[in-house]
């Protein structure tokens, strides 16, 4: 086997591999996140029911802060908008990451090719 053959297909078999580990990496982050949105759109759903002088806890970390319901819902349109900001950055770097291993597959195909063209032609 030629040895620049070897050397691409153990980068592309070591990159694909890593390219696995991140793009399950991103996979179970959006989860996560598509899950914390559940869980504020739930509470969304709750807290309108009260009425707007109703005193609330929200979470701070560990602990929880008296609020106010106008308070706690701009608190948690925040959280989502920012949770959609990530969910589609993470849906990017995985789209990212897909086409540069498909692109990387496409060129040891290319240099398996050339290389079988080249040992044809020296072989006749």
């Amino acid at each position: 086997m030629d040895l620049e053959l070897k050397k691409a297909f153990t980068e592309m078999q070591v990159n694909k591999i890593d390219s696995t580990k991140k793009i399950r990496l991103l996979d179970m982050k959006t989860e996560s996140l598509k899950l914390s949105k559940q869980r504020i759109d739930v509470t969304n759903k709750h807290i309108s029911l009260l009425t707007p002088d109703t005193k609330v806890y929200s979470s701070v970390g560990r602990m929880y802060v008296l609020s106010d319901l106008p308070t706690l819902s701009e608190e948690m349109k925040t959280k989502l908008s920012s949770y959609e900001e990530m969910i589609s950055q993470f849906e990017k770097n995985k789209d990212f990451l897909i086409k540069t291993l498909k692109d990387q597959e496409e060129s040891l195909r290319e240099l398996v090719q050339q290389k079988k063209a080249e040992s044809e032609t020296n072989g006749k």
